[in-house]
């Protein structure tokens, strides 16, 4: 899959990532914003792992944000299943280099449509901790609306953090 964005893409990940994928994951400030399972410090050996799994996806849901060869990030939908199969959840990170460059924004969009396209949703949401504004302005820049504050629900290196909760329906505009 590949979706052609404005001096970059989503894409599909292949296997000559992994050098710049661990490139751009390795660096704490990216770990600390993101859920425990994804690795700090991230090496080769990570991204290479990474690689293999998302290579057996089916339907395909994860995604490189590049440059052409160079992985700058990720996003992904987390299709949610029984109760909650009418929707999914949003994620993405991008390599310190490229933040607040709009590029998380763009993706984001992008992706939603895509997702509403590709799959039987209703509602894509997203969570951000509370101390992480930047990531709370994309998902509003991208269409989202907030829904709430669940507090103390993320564990974050020894410190309860409360999460912001965000989502956007299938029938509310997305901004291009």
């Amino acid at each position: 899959m590949k979706l052609e964005l404005d001096g970059f893409q989503i894409r599909s990940y292949c296997a000559d990532d992994a050098a710049s994928l661990a490139k751009s994951a390795n660096d704490p400030r990216v770990a600390m914003q993101l859920r425990d399972i994804f690795p700090n410090p991230y090496t080769r050996a990570d991204a290479e792992e990474w690689l293999t799994i998302v290579e057996g996806q089916d339907p395909e849901t994860n995604f490189a944000i590049a440059d052409g060869p160079t992985v700058m990030g990720g996003i992904g939908l987390v299709l949610q299943e029984d109760v909650a199969s009418k929707s999914a959840e949003l994620g993405y990170w991008l390599g310190v280099d490229y933040w607040g460059r709009g590029i998380a924004t763009q993706a984001s969009r992008r992706l939603v449509r895509f997702g509403f396209e590709s799959f039987d949703l209703e509602r894509i949401f997203g969570t951000v901790k509370a101390d992480n504004p930047a990531s709370a302005r994309v998902l509003e820049k991208a269409g989202f609306t907030f829904e709430g504050r669940l507090r103390k629900a993320f564990l974050k290196n020894g410190k309860l953090v409360d999460s912001l909760m965000y989502s956007i329906l299938r029938d509310e505009e997305v901004p291009h």
